[in-house]
């Protein structure tokens, strides 16, 4: 049976041993996702035995829970620290910065993928959903933005996420540079509502916004 120690001989407290679990269940997950990965596995890498693993989450489907609940919880948080006392755009943007490094954490992105591809389980599909809107409501309650504006935010963090997981920042294609760029994945700014474009005028190019994800973070080799 497998000690239950923090590696340094002292026994640690449950709630210590508890996210001892969560951070490996979050390695295996990433790779392997609800279905193929085994508690044998995430016992093994926590240092616990698979009997004990189970007296922390009495399932396999338990336990994915508690790290798609904690992956959304890491997100929310991370967007309030990152915002502080901004609203509005500038705390929108501040979001944006702060995401990028986030996302350099590949088993975190992983996870959050899967969290959405279990959603052919009942349950994952409850968590999933009640992380999703308590994001949406921490993002909407700190900008005050309108919805329309949350709603583009949201769907280029999912167009980033995939971006990262294909790894296309590496990709010398037309098409993946075309995603990877900051204009792309970025909404255009809106034109000035006190002036009629001139019918003999080129439109001016769009010089991309002032504060964005600039560079999709490298895949780990």
């Amino acid at each position: 049976m497998a000690t239950r120690t923090d590696g340094t001989g002292a026994r640690m407290s449950a709630q210590r041993r508890r996210e001892s679990v969560l951070a490996a269940a979050v390695e295996e997950f990433a790779n392997g996702g609800l279905t193929g990965t085994s508690t044998e596995a995430i016992a093994a890498r926590a240092g616990i035995s698979q009997p004990y693993l189970f007296r922390l989450f009495p399932t396999k489907k338990a336990l994915f829970i508690a790290v798609v609940e904690s992956s959304f919880a890491r997100t929310a948080a991370l967007f309030e620290q990152a915002a502080g006392e901004r609203t509005g755009k500038a705390a929108l943007d501040a979001m944006k910065e702060s995401y990028s490094g986030l996302l350099a954490d590949r088993s975190y992105l992983l996870t959050q993928l899967h969290a959405y591809a279990g959603c052919y389980d009942p349950d994952v599909r409850l968590a999933t959903r009640g992380g999703f809107r308590r994001l949406w409501e921490t993002v909407e309650r700190i900008t005050g933005l309108p919805v329309d504006e949350l709603r583009v935010f949201f769907a280029h963090g999912m167009l980033i996420n995939v971006s990262v997981a294909m790894d296309l920042s590496a990709v010398d294609d037309r098409w993946a540079q075309i995603i990877c760029s900051p204009t792309f994945l970025n909404p255009l700014p809106e034109p000035d509502g006190d002036t009629e474009p001139d019918g003999d005028t080129e439109p001016a190019s769009n010089p991309g916004p002032t504060s964005t994800v600039d560079e999709l973070p490298a895949v780990p080799r």
